[in-house]
């Protein structure tokens, strides 16, 4: 009986203290996509990936039309000339590859500088929120 009188009082004053607990939930993914600055800095990074690709396309064209030259004049190459024109290929090669990491990091670099201010914005707004509705907890 004092077990159960015990678990009861337990259960009791659990509840009262969960009860002054205020919990919330906000969809963070949901917020960013309905604000215009984000949308903004979506298009922004869309164009810089664009005009990346875009270089890319005509770097890998530059390399197949020199590649596709050498192949048509190699028979006529001294052994020379041969390694002299399988230098630069290699050099383009290597040039494309390279720029296409670069890019890489250029573009990952670009959208934390566009969203940074976004995602500190969004941050600050929900602990405003939360600082005014007295909540405890906020999940994402």
């Amino acid at each position: 009986m004092k077990k159960l009188l015990l678990a009861l009082v337990v259960m009791f004053s659990v509840g009262t203290v969960m009860a002054q607990s205020k919990v919330a939930h906000v969809n963070s993914q949901k917020l960013l996509d309905t604000l215009p600055s984000r949308k903004i800095a979506m298009t922004k990074l869309q164009e810089f990936e664009t005009n990346g690709v875009k270089e890319l396309q005509e770097m890998e064209a530059d390399f197949n039309a020199a590649l596709a030259k050498y192949e048509a004049d190699r028979p006529k190459m001294t052994p020379v000339e041969i390694k002299i024109a399988e230098d630069k290929l290699m050099k383009k090669q290597q040039n494309l590859q390279d720029r296409e990491q670069s890019l890489q990091q250029e573009m990952q670099l670009y959208s934390q500088e566009l969203n940074k201010p976004i995602l500190e914005r969004v941050q600050k707004s929900v602990e405003i929120v939360s600082e005014r509705k007295k909540l405890n907890y906020v999940i994402d």
